[in-house]
């Protein structure tokens, strides 16, 4: 199975937003521009000073639009951080059972791919075994687990992540939690 990718909307939102700041930078300074003519020619008309006003509130919003941004970016790839650290650290601790289970290496692909979430099925097809080995593996990689079925075999490596913890996602969880 592929690692789990945001959707195309969401890897081109950073682009879309950073496009959107430049734009209200422009339109901030051809307010600016506008207003500091006006200025010059006809000064402190009601006009002259709404202009201006609009053209300072039109740039303070695309300074703290582009300061969010930056902070919102930094938050994403801390996050991501954090998510390749967990992917590490599952994967680690995942090996490693394997190896104490003393798991053939049929047993170890068949047991990497039921923790992927393929079905008996599809883990014969892309063995190119039947089924019923499969199942037979499977079983043999419960019994050596001690659990009896995919659901309790997947949740023991969650708990084992989980009860050794992932520093840096603990991290990335305490930013983000501070954040809201």
């Amino acid at each position: 199975m592929a690692a789990l990718k945001p959707p195309a909307a969401e890897r081109r939102r950073p682009a879309l937003l950073t496009g959107l700041v430049a734009a209200q930078a422009l339109a901030a300074v051809f307010f600016a521009a506008d207003a500091a003519t006006d200025l010059l020619n006809a000064p402190w008309t009601p006009h002259t000073l709404i202009e201006a006003f609009v053209a300072l509130a039109l740039g303070a919003g695309v300074v703290i639009g582009a300061v969010e941004l930056r902070a919102a970016l930094e938050r994403l790839r801390a996050q991501e951080t954090a998510l390749a650290a967990a992917r590490g650290a599952l994967s680690t601790v995942v090996a490693a059972q394997f190896r104490d289970w003393a798991l053939t290496p049929a047993e170890t692909d068949v047991a990497w791919l039921a923790l992927k979430g393929l079905d008996v099925a599809e883990i014969a097809a892309l063995r190119g075994s039947a089924q019923g080995t499969v199942r037979a593996q499977l079983a043999r990689v419960y019994a050596k687990a001690g659990v009896s079925g995919r659901a309790q075999f997947a949740a023991l490596f969650v708990e084992e992540l989980l009860a050794q913890g992932v520093p840096e996602a603990d991290g990335a969880h305490e930013a983000s939690r501070r954040q809201a």
